[in-house]
């Protein structure tokens, strides 16, 4: 059996770090890059792009399942891969809706939910941070 080197936590570390940057990046374009002028209301691409019937919804789709796809790759659980698909299906569905659903595309912001979940999974198993929290209380026994 071989010993991990040293640098394999501090590497994995990185690694997980530049994956939530760049999925951050994209959650932020597909959710909230724009603001509407006069308002403080946040929109972004899945938005705009689902003001396409059908299809736009469907592209928006496909980029937000690169998300579930990276989590994936960083170790997401089988149940939170299944709430992220459920929140992308549930913006796809939604979304296809003619008006109501790009209101709802506004609102939902199934982008940002997504790496939110992400993001807690991953301190949770203390892969981000690189360091390791655990809950509880010590009791010294004699």
């Amino acid at each position: 059996m071989q010993r991990a080197s040293s640098q394999s936590v501090p590497l994995q570390s990185q690694h997980t770090e530049q994956s939530l940057q760049r999925l951050e990046a994209l959650a932020q374009l597909m959710d909230g890059a724009f603001v509407i002028p006069g308002t403080n209301l946040r929109v972004g691409l899945d938005a705009i792009v689902g003001l396409l019937p059908i299809a736009g919804d469907l592209i928006a789709s496909i980029v937000s399942s690169y998300l579930i796809w990276e989590a994936r790759q960083l170790g997401a659980s089988r149940w939170l891969l299944a709430r992220m698909i459920a929140n992308t299906t549930i913006d796809t569905l939604f979304g296809m809706v003619p008006v109501v659903g790009d209101a709802f595309d506004v609102l939902f912001r199934a982008n940002i939910k997504n790496l939110a979940l992400l993001r807690r999974h991953l301190e949770k198993r203390g892969r981000l941070g690189g360091n390791r929290i655990i809950e509880g209380e010590a009791v010294r026994l004699n």
